[in-house]
């Protein structure tokens, strides 16, 4: 699956590996998440982040 950046603090996600803490279900795809997801390092929206690879 794909990895997410957030644009402002270079946090990523792994859509194979959510970190626990975040609370999402393993498989979820990131296109899944809710739009008021932030990021969890600086709290930016969902939509300041880029897809990387």
């Amino acid at each position: 699956m794909a990895h997410y950046k957030c644009k402002i603090c270079g946090y990523t996600i792994d859509e194979d590996d959510y970190e626990e803490g975040l609370n999402i279900p393993q498989g979820t795809k990131f296109d899944e998440l809710p739009s008021s997801f932030k990021c969890p390092k600086c709290r930016m929206p969902k939509a300041m982040f880029e897809k990387i690879d």
